[in-house]
């Protein structure tokens, strides 16, 4: 049976309490956000202040949060409980609510398998009947919850849609690690038979689709059956003007990971431009996904001469990444790539806050 909205909440099988006092069940008349997380996920520890925010905003409100550590590894479950608790002594001592652990695999099984929920962080909110009122990523919990609280989330359109979507995005992703197998081996003809087996099933799928191009034209190299297919997908990705499927499309035209020898230039950079000038045009996306978009159509502007454009792309990316709110690791990760970027694509050092690199033929990035 599918986990979604409207469902009983499925049994808190935790082994053990990290912090906070145990739970057994959940009580009627309450909300909970039941959070999954782990340590070596930069995003998920990115989202523990936040939820100790909600914590503490709506702690009047019969609101409690339950963070479920069920992916650490470790040998034995009390290497993690020891683990866990010296961690949180170190990153968050004033820590305000519930943390489980569990490594017998039932949560997962029973939330986020059930859920077709294949990432975390994850979060859940039980409704104060005891049943699911949200399913998805903690970010969204902001809006959410003071709907879910007031009892008018459940019955909105926003909420139905929202769980229809990410039913088919959790299905989409069960096709994709079925077909996985198929791409690790270089299986290229099972891939692409199980990829159009489910496009049939799933024709709305900006992944699947995304896929199929990039599995007949990346990995089998078949340019007669794949550019059809590719001009497809940026046609009804600009007809539907969404920014995943812009990007998507987009990736496939301007990923340095993939070879272009062979691909119709005067085509593949016609297809670029009107991608860019509508993926330029998006309005209201997060910073992440701007930040991602400029550093993808920052390629296409370098490889087809206007490197000025292509700098100017990079300078606002490194701006916005430098306000994200990330794990250490993964925001110098990324502003390392993306100012070494900067510096090949310029042909000079350059240089931004503490770091500065030079074109990747004389060093790599470094900090000062």
């Amino acid at each position: 049976m599918v986990l979604r909205m409207e469902s009983p909440a499925p049994a808190l099988e935790v082994q053990d309490w990290v912090r906070g006092q145990p739970l057994a069940n959940f009580q009627p008349g309450k909300v909970y956000i039941v959070d999954f997380w782990a340590t070596w996920c930069g995003p998920c520890v990115s989202t523990m202040p936040s939820l100790m925010q909600l914590q503490e905003k709506y702690k009047g409100s019969g609101v409690e949060v339950v963070a479920v550590a069920a992916e650490e590894e470790a040998a034995t479950a009390d290497e993690v409980r020891a683990y866990l608790d010296a961690w949180f002594t170190e990153k968050f001592p004033k820590l305000n609510f519930r943390i489980g652990l569990d490594c017998t695999g039932e949560m997962k099984k029973l939330w986020m398998e059930a859920s077709f929920s294949f990432g975390i962080p994850c979060s859940f909110v039980v409704d104060r009947d005891s049943h699911i009122a949200f399913i998805g990523h903690p970010a969204d919990l902001e809006d959410v919850l003071p709907k879910v609280r007031d009892g008018i989330w459940r019955t909105s359109d926003q909420a139905k849609a929202a769980d229809r979507e990410r039913i088919a995005r959790g299905r989409e992703e069960a096709f994709l690690s079925k077909i996985s197998p198929a791409i690790e081996m270089e299986d290229w003809k099972t891939a692409l038979s199980a990829i159009e087996e489910a496009i049939a099933l799933m024709p709305d799928s900006i992944q699947l689709r995304a896929a199929h191009a990039d599995t007949l034209l990346h990995k089998m190299r078949d340019m007669q059956t794949g550019l059809p297919v590719l001009r497809q997908l940026v046609r009804d990705a600009i007809d539907r003007n969404a920014g995943n499927w812009l990007l998507g499309a987009m990736n496939q035209l301007s990923d340095p990971a993939y070879d272009y020898t062979g691909f119709p230039s005067v085509e593949r950079f016609a297809m670029g431009k009107e991608l860019s000038e509508h993926i330029l045009a998006l309005k209201e996306l997060k910073d992440d996904v701007k930040a991602y978009s400029y550093q993808l159509v920052a390629r296409y502007y370098h490889e087809s001469g206007n490197k000025a454009r292509a700098g100017e792309l990079l300078e606002l990316a490194l701006k916005l990444v430098d306000g994200l709110y990330l794990a250490d690791n993964i925001k110098q990760r990324w502003l390392t790539d993306l100012l070494q970027t900067l510096a090949n694509y310029r042909g000079q050092t350059v240089c931004y806050g503490a770091l500065s690199a030079v074109p990747e033929n004389h060093a790599k990035p470094k900090a000062n």
